[in-house]
């Protein structure tokens, strides 16, 4: 294991150094929460596909093939089309507006009243999201250096932390791109050829596994639709990938680098469930499907390949974690603290940002400190990271998509509808949850309809939006606030 255990040890140095060298150009705010939004297209495309691809697309997209065969590919499929959805239809619109974070965006829209209550609730689920793939450290470590869960976790998320810290949203650029790399050598080019030539081949899996392993729909209706619902829509809303629309160059980079990442997803969703499949005809007694990834590349890959791969399940985690804890130290910052204090006027830009550059930046690396730790001790003291997911989204969909969507794309919708559309959605997925419980489907089916019926009732029932707040509105959209001449885009990066 000494060459695996090389390659894992300069993979880890390579990233603290880009994190050290990210904290050489994070010199604003912008700079250091949205780099600067001067990413062209190939690092846009990257750094997004990496973002969205985590453990759970690489080591829990593994098991579900391992399960389900082919149709195990479908949630990382859904997350492949939200991200195609995003890209294509909200992207452009989105990279324009020039804010931080997503409750700025409704503060634009809806006239500076749904910030903070929108900021807890995107706060709760960037916090839930940084936590489950902090947890999966442990896993990645075990199957490396059989460390005990607690140390693995400090380990990994200790890493993570430093470089996000120290260079912000460059240093997390910069090492997805190097994650991105990793994960498409070790997973598409390495591990998918050699685990369905180790499985006999297709002709080989088709022969030793039921036919159900190959129906695209195997893995059943009601699961692909609750897909579609949680992480399709999941993507369209969630701080962590509206934060990379952010670093966008233009609206061009945005909408086509998008596409291309959420082109990548679709793929790498199809090789997770065919390594899966062979997983289950090499070892078809596992206790877990979890530990199909860690079993398959441990005995079949080669010395060295196999520090590779394993390295790409660890790229695959950090990158979901790093772009999960700046979104949820930017909201703790951004949407929470600063507006308590009233330190933020609507839009999210500061009274004197010129003369605060400096302290800016500083608060915001002390928030991506705390936060850091908030979730590795979290993560040691949880155990459930389905649950923990589950509860993340069901509330990110069921409070916010409504209000954000609405706003996007119904003029008539107020921002009382809006804040009436958070408070039900958030409250009666919470109540669901206790009652049909945390993994049922029903919290977040019923929880949007409350949702987008109290949005459309309450939004009916009181005044227009004022004009001169629409105003603003579509002047943001269209790119033309004077506003943004203080935060420059480069014509090339």
């Amino acid at each position: 294991m000494a060459v695996d255990y090389t390659v894992i040890v300069v993979y880890l140095a390579g990233m603290l150094g880009m994190g050290w060298w990210g904290m050489r150009r994070a010199r604003s705010k912008s700079e250091f929460l949205v780099a600067g939004r001067r990413l062209g297209p190939a690092m846009y495309s990257g750094t997004m596909a990496a973002i969205v691809l985590g453990g759970a697309s690489t080591i829990g997209g593994v098991g579900l093939g391992y399960k389900y065969g082919l149709s195990g590919a479908w949630m990382v499929f859904t997350i492949g089309l939200g991200l195609l959805a995003l890209s294509v239809f909200f992207s452009a619109r989105i990279a324009r507006l020039k804010v931080y974070t997503v409750s700025e965006m409704l503060d634009l829209r809806y006239g500076g009243k749904a910030g903070v209550i929108s900021g807890v609730v995107m706060w709760a689920y960037t916090l839930m999201l940084a936590v489950t793939s902090t947890i999966a450290y442990a896993t990645i470590f075990d199957v490396l250096f059989d460390l005990n869960r607690t140390v693995a976790i400090v380990l990994g998320g200790a890493i993570v932390v430093a470089y996000s810290t120290l260079g912000g949203m460059w240093s997390i650029t910069l090492t997805d791109m190097v994650q991105f790399v990793v994960k498409t050598i070790g997973v598409l080019l390495l591990l998918l050829p050699i685990a369905v030539v180790k499985a006999g081949g297709f002709s080989g899996m088709k022969a030793k596994l039921p036919t159900s392993y190959f129906d695209p729909l195997g893995i059943g209706g009601e699961t692909i639709f609750t897909y579609v619902l949680i992480y399709t829509f999941g993507m369209l809303i969630g701080q962590d990938i509206w934060q990379r629309v952010f670093t966008a160059r233009s609206d061009r980079v945005a909408r086509a680098g998008g596409t291309v990442a959420g082109t990548y997803c679709l793929v790498y969703a199809l090789a997770g469930a065919v390594i899966g499949t062979a997983a289950k005809v090499l070892y078809p007694n596992l206790t877990s499907a979890d530990d199909a990834f860690a079993t398959i590349v441990k005995d079949e890959l080669p010395i060295g390949v196999r520090g590779l791969v394993l390295a790409a399940a660890l790229a695959a985690v950090m990158s979901t974690s790093s772009g999960a804890l700046i979104a949820c130290a930017t909201v703790a910052n951004n949407d929470i603290w600063s507006r308590l204090r009233g330190a933020v006027r609507p839009g999210g830009e500061a009274h004197d940002e010129a003369a605060e550059a400096h302290d800016e930046v500083r608060d915001n690396r002390l928030f991506i400190l705390v936060m850091g730790l908030a979730v590795i001790g979290t993560a040691i003291a949880l155990n459930d990271v389905v649950e923990a997911l589950t509860v993340a989204y069901n509330l990110l969909v069921g409070g916010l998509l409504v209000p954000i969507l609405g706003g996007l794309l119904w003029r008539r919708g107020t921002a009382q509808g809006a804040l009436a559309s958070v408070i039900v959605g958030g409250l009666a997925v919470i109540g669901l949850m206790a009652g049909y419980g945390i993994l049922a489907n029903e919290p977040v089916y019923y929880g949007l309809l409350a949702s987008l019926a109290a949005y459309l009732v309450v939004s009916l029932a009181t005044r227009p939006t004022d004009e001169a707040v629409l105003a603003v509105w579509r002047e943001r959209l269209a790119g033309r606030s004077p506003e943004l001449a203080s935060d420059p885009v480069p014509a090339h990066q």
